[in-house]
């Protein structure tokens, strides 16, 4: 399962990773804007918005995207470590996840 991560705090990007990578997900990161950030989200299963540390401009054309391509959509206030575990404990079949 792909996963890209909109917001979040720069310093836990690779706990983010990480945490994916123990669900058996790959994932993106991206705690700020940057250029063409379209063509770098690529086709993702789920994408997670870390709605407390992300610009209204990034979530408006992350919003966009994800309807266009009919993407899931989860979001957080918080972009804490346990917040992205909940999420991805929601999202994540069972099966897939490394024990």
């Amino acid at each position: 399962m792909s996963i890209v991560i909109l917001g979040g705090n720069e310093r836990m990007e690779r706990e983010y990773k990480d945490l994916c990578r123990e669900y058996n997900c790959s994932a993106k990161v991206f705690t700020k804007p940057s250029g063409n950030l379209r063509s770098k989200i690529g086709c993702p299963d789920l994408m997670i918005f870390f709605t407390g540390t992300m610009s209204h401009k990034m979530v408006n054309a992350a919003l966009c995207e994800a309807k266009n391509r009919k993407t899931q959509i989860a979001r957080s206030h918080t972009s804490s470590m346990a917040a992205l575990r909940g999420i991805l404990d929601d999202h994540v079949p069972k099966e897939a996840v490394h024990v």
